[in-house]
């Protein structure tokens, strides 16, 4: 079964949600939200991966994240804490997130070490670029590389005390990666199954999507969906997504259509039947 992972943006830049700063309540509501349209993880961010922004101070994105994580955590809620600094990671975690997220490929390791004090789950990202910068390295293999850095990522993470078995794998979709390149990777999917752990795709309204459609990223929602399914075909055991209902109502079909689901015993509600005219 594919795990969905919903975004709660605690951040007034969001490439994706431009809304401006929003409130806790508002914010808390919308993790709410999110899980009752099929998320079974909230990731929750308090820094825009955006590279035309400069990095926020330590102090400010703790501020951001650690009375939301707070909130969503002591409500039942499963929470990740999307972040690449170590001081960030102690403070989520202590605020009872059970993930951190580190897009940066373990720059910093006193996120695995948080991650090991706490018994947290960490997810490793493939990216040869720093954390809010833009660049493309030459891969001679895109995805010889990402199987090689998540491989020595997983074993410093080890180093630092975190347990194998809660390692999670993110091939990095658009990190550091021209359109083509990330393609490829999708594409190329099934080979990760070699790292031997969960894997965690994010391709929700990437760079790569609007490259083929000429869509901003909110308009990539569709374009996202055809992503997902390659996603899904290809092994993806967690899918960060911006519409959860939209790719949960979308797995719901596909799982039908492969033959995964009782169609037989399925029926239209009453209350969805269109009138005769």
């Amino acid at each position: 079964m594919t795990l969905l992972m919903g975004i709660v943006n605690a951040t007034p830049d969001s490439f994706s949600d431009r809304r401006g700063a929003q409130s806790l309540d508002e914010l808390v509501a919308q993790g709410h939200a999110l899980v009752a349209d099929g998320a079974a993880i909230v990731d929750v961010g308090g820094e825009s991966g955006r590279t035309d922004r400069p990095a926020v101070p330590v102090e400010e994105e703790i501020a951001r994240i650690v009375p939301l994580v707070e909130r969503l955590a002591g409500e039942g809620l499963t929470v990740s804490v999307d972040t690449w600094r170590g001081p960030v990671a102690r403070a989520g975690l202590a605020a009872g997130a059970a993930m951190i997220n580190d897009v940066s490929a373990l720059r910093d390791p006193g996120v695995a070490d948080a991650c090991a004090a706490a018994g947290a789950a960490l997810v490793v990202t493939h990216t040869r670029v720093p954390p809010k910068v833009k660049g493309f390295p030459d891969y001679e293999d895109v995805v010889a590389d990402v199987i090689a850095l998540l491989e020595d990522r997983a074993t410093a993470a080890e180093k630092h005390g975190v347990e194998r078995d809660r390692l999670v794998f993110d091939p990095g979709i658009d990190l550091g990666k021209t359109p083509a390149e990330s393609i490829e990777v999708l594409r190329r999917l099934p080979e990760l199954a070699v790292l031997g752990g969960p894997l965690l795709v994010a391709t929700s309204r990437k760079d790569f999507i609007g490259a083929l459609t000429g869509g901003a990223p909110a308009a990539r929602d569709a374009g996202t969906l055809a992503a997902v399914d390659r996603a899904v075909a290809g092994g993806a055991d967690i899918l960060r997504v911006h519409d959860v209902a939209g790719v949960r109502d979308y797995l719901a079909v596909r799982a039908v259509l492969d033959g995964d689901g009782a169609e037989a015993e399925l029926a239209l509600a009453e209350h969805l039947r269109r009138e005769a005219v």
